[in-house]
C-alpha cells in the first residue's frame, strides 16, 4: 500500500470519544505511558491540556509483589487525571494476574499490560517487547488477567521484535481472543526501538484484523500527523508520546485542529515560562526539592529545545538547584527576551 503520511488531508472532522470495556474517553487523544516522563505532575498537565485519557509510567508487577518501596509513587494517582490507564509489565501470567486483582481497589480506571518495551534490562527478563516474541505466553497473560478483575484490561504492543518477526497483527486478534478491551500498537519493531520512520501500515493490518478499538502510536507530533494517521490507518484512538515532552499544549493544539482543520497559535515564551515553573514547583511538592529540581532539568530541555540559544540555556538549568535559581534564571531569559 502506497505510504500516504506526506499525502495532504482534509481537516476539521469532530473530536470523537472512544469507548473501552464499560469506560468512555472524552475525546480519543491519549498520552501514552513513558518511563521516567509520565509521573503524576506531568500527567496532570496534560490532562488540563486535554488529554482523553493519561497513562502512567509502567509498574513492574514483581516489585509491587515484593512490596518494592519505589512503587508506592508510581501508583500514586489524583483525582484530576481521570480517566487513567495503569500499566503493569513483567511476563507471569500469575504473577500479574494476581497483582491486577490485588490493586483493582486503587482508582485507575484502564489496567493497560506492557508488551513493547524495548529496554535491554526489561527485556533480558522476558517482559516487555519480549512477549513479542512468545504469543501463547502473551495470550496467557491477558486472558488470565482479564479474567481476574472487572475493570478493562488492554495491552500495548509494537509492530514485532524485528523485521524478520512482524506479528502485531497475530498479536492483536489473541488479545482480542484473550479478553483485551483494547490494543494499542506503536508502529516500530523492538530493533528500531525509537529511530526510523513509523510503520503507519501494520496500524492498518492491525485495525482490520480485530473488533476492539486499535489505538496508533508513532510519530504522532501535531494534529496533522494524527489526521493523516486517521486516514491511511481507519484506528479508533491516537496516542502521543515524544511529541508531548515538554509540551502538554500538544493536546489542546490536536484537538484544536480536529475540531477546526487548522493550527492555533502556539504558546508563547511567556507561557512556556509559567509552565515550566509550574512544573518544577509541582514536582518538587510531589518528589521533595532535591528530586524535583533535579528531574525538571530534563523537562526543561524538552521545554526549550528549538530556541536560540537554548542549548547554553540548557547548560545553566543544570547547574540550578532551587525553585528560586530556576525562576530567576528564566526571569533573567524574558527581561532578555
Amino acid at each position: 500500500m502506497k505510504n500516504l503520511k506526506d499525502t495532504p488531508m482534509p481537516s476539521g472532522k469532530k473530536i470523537e470519544t472512544l469507548q473501552i470495556g464499560n469506560v468512555t474517553l472524552p475525546n480519543n487523544i491519549i498520552l501514552a505511558p513513558m518511563a521516567g516522563v509520565t509521573d503524576l505532575p506531568f500527567r496532570v498537565l496534560c490532562k488540563e491540556q486535554g488529554a482523553g485519557l493519561i497513562c502512567m509510567e509502567m509498574v513492574s508487577a514483581k516489585a509491587i509483589l515484593y512490596k518494592n518501596k519505589n512503587t508506592k509513587e508510581l501508583l500514586t494517582i489524583n483525582e484530576r487525571e481521570h480517566p487513567v490507564s495503569l500499566q503493569l509489565f513483567g511476563s507471569d501470567p500469575d504473577v500479574i494476574s494476581q497483582i491486577a486483582k490485588q490493586i483493582e481497589g486503587l482508582p485507575f480506571d484502564i489496567l493497560d499490560i506492557n508488551m513493547g518495551c524495548p529496554v535491554p534490562k526489561v527485556v533480558k527478563n522476558g517482559d516487555g517487547s519480549a512477549l513479542m516474541k512468545n504469543p501463547v505466553l502473551a495470550g496467557q497473560i491477558i486472558e488470565k488477567t482479564a479474567r481476574a478483575i472487572q475493570k478493562p484490561v488492554t495491552v500495548k504492543i509494537r509492530k514485532g521484535f524485528d523485521d524478520a518477526h512482524v506479528n502485531a497483527v497475530e498479536l492483536a486478534r489473541i488479545a482480542q481472543e484473550s479478553g483485551a478491551a483494547a490494543v494499542a500498537v506503536h508502529a516500530r519493531t523492538r530493533e528500531q526501538y525509537y529511530a526510523g520512520r513509523a510503520d503507519w501500515d501494520v496500524i492498518r493490518r492491525v485495525k482490520e484484523a480485530v473488533q476492539i478499538p486499535v489505538i496508533g502510536n508513532g510519530d504522532l507530533l501535531t494534529g496533522e500527523d494524527v489526521e493523516r494517521m486517521r486516514f491511511q490507518t481507519g484506528c479508533d484512538g491516537f496516542m502521543v508520546a515524544r511529541g508531548a515532552q515538554g509540551n502538554p499544549w500538544i493536546f489542546r493544539e490536536i484537538l484544536y485542529y480536529l475540531e477546526h482543520g487548522r493550527n492555533m497559535e502556539k504558546p508563547s515564551v511567556q507561557e512556556r515560562v509559567e509552565m515550566m515553573l509550574r512544573h518544577a514547583k509541582m514536582l518538587m511538592a510531589y518528589k521533595g526539592d532535591y528530586i524535583g529540581v533535579r528531574e525538571m532539568r530534563k523537562h526543561a530541555a524538552w521545554y526549550t529545545s528549538g530556541y536560540p540559544n537554548s542549548a547554553k540555556l540548557r547548560g545553566r538549568i543544570n547547574e540550578v538547584d532551587s525553585y528560586e535559581g530556576l525562576r530567576a534564571l528564566f526571569e533573567e531569559v524574558l527581561e532578555r527576551g
